[in-house]
């Protein structure tokens, strides 16, 4: 059976650059760092002290405003990117079949801040102070729970944890729901709130960050020699997926073509990479077979590339044993080099910016690619400065801890 065409046609986001879509991608398009200093909470005893944080941030109509101060920041950024997606999909909510729309956003940490202030009244103040929306709000579902219930959307609706490949996971199961006929439109991708005192630890404690605090800016620096580890970021990135028969009947703006995805597991380590890149190829492979379009179509590759030293060099190992001699011809770029490792929602916020790509022709440049490591040689990085490139299909890739892989595959819409 013929397989159903899905079509994006809303997105969504929050991100240090704000939540405006057409500002985010200029801003990257300008090579603008958005990594600054940390001000939010005491953190002058940490090696790391800077990411890419969300501030001054506005839930504005988006979100009832004593909810707004109630709940924890990755639901606000989940219910307020969701709601613009919609937004910019023309959608009238009137005359759809809620009965056949769904929210998959999924967090890879959820409630962290809420999570962090209840243990602490728990521990100076006893269990009887604790808030009764403790667990609510620190539940990853819950994000696009509320999302739902404010929208009336009664089809699939669940979250998915992967870690920083939470995104791609939730828009490739979300595009299946289509597929399968089990719904007519998904509001799907990702959202994290994990600057905070605890989650910035976590990370220090596991040596998985750049300590550069003397410059910020330059620290998220993917295959460059001189990297020392990623940079935190947070935000959300979230799609409107529908099938195209559904888009096309109600006018709705189309974006982009998704042409399939697919996820696979390492099964080598909890956080370290499997170097030779197998599992990544594995997944690439996949995506491609479910896109049904051969890896020679393939002319964009927006990389998951974390600024890492052992990740950065496996994505590369996996691309070469996809692609071989193509990589010549296939440009790969690097959001994370501008505004950090949003985690959970990395893919969601890097798939707007590769269906942006697809829009206008322009890739954004990868900052910071001062020493190239050897891996890349012969493969256009976008070093620096942004460059025209009409896309024929785009690859976008995300991995997290766990071994946990997953592509997803875009290109413009042909009717």
């Amino acid at each position: 059976m013929k397989k159903k065409r899905i079509v994006v046609t809303g997105m969504g986001l929050v991100s240090c650059f704000g939540t405006d879509i057409d500002h985010f991608y200029n801003q990257l398009l300008a090579g603008h760092s958005g990594i600054v200093p940390i001000e939010e909470f005491p953190c002058q005893d940490y090696p790391t002290r800077f990411a890419g944080v969300v501030r001054n941030f506005d839930c504005g109509e988006y979100l009832d405003k004593k909810q707004a101060r109630r709940v924890d920041p990755f639901i606000r950024y989940t219910v307020v990117a969701g709601k613009k997606a919609l937004e910019m999909s023309k959608v009238s909510l009137d005359t759809l079949n809620k009965e056949r729309c769904g929210v998959l956003v999924g967090s890879g940490m959820g409630g962290m801040s809420v999570f962090y202030d209840g243990v602490e009244t728990v521990v100076t103040k006893g269990f009887k102070r604790l808030t009764p929306f403790f667990i609510p709000y620190i539940i990853t579902n819950m994000g696009g729970a509320l999302l739902a219930i404010d929208l009336g959307f009664m089809g699939p609706n669940y979250s998915i944890s992967t870690a920083c490949a939470t995104a791609n996971y939730s828009i490739c199961a979300a595009a299946e729901h289509i597929r399968k006929g089990e719904a007519d439109l998904m509001v799907c991708g990702g959202a994290e709130a994990s600057v905070n005192t605890i989650g910035l630890a976590g990370f220090v404690a596991i040596k998985a960050l750049s300590e550069r605090n003397d410059a910020p800016e330059k620290a998220s620096r993917p295959w460059d020699q001189n990297r020392d580890g990623f940079v935190m970021g947070e935000g959300a990135g979230v799609l409107v997926l529908e099938e195209l028969e559904h888009a096309l009947a109600r006018g709705a703006p189309i974006f982009a073509e998704y042409l399939g995805g697919a996820v696979s597991c390492d099964a080598y380590h909890m956080t370290d990479p499997r170097g030779d890149g197998a599992g990544v190829a594995l997944c690439i492979n996949k995506a491609l077979q479910d896109a049904g379009i051969t890896k020679e179509q393939i002319d964009y590759v927006n990389a998951h590339a974390t600024s890492t030293l052992v990740g950065d060099v496996a994505e590369i190992n996996a691309l070469k044993r996809v692609f071989g001699d193509q990589m010549s011809h296939i440009k790969v770029n690097a959001t994370k080099s501008m505004i950090g490792h949003c985690l959970g929602a990395a893919g969601g916020i890097e798939a707007i910016a590769t269906i942006k790509a697809i829009q206008t022709g322009m890739l954004h440049p990868t900052i910071n690619l001062e020493t190239p490591i050897a891996e890349i040689e012969g493969i256009d990085v976008i070093p620096g400065v942004a460059k025209a490139h009409k896309i024929k299909a785009a690859l976008s890739n995300s991995f997290g801890f766990g071994g946990h892989n997953s592509t997803l595959i875009f290109a413009p819409y042909h009717g």
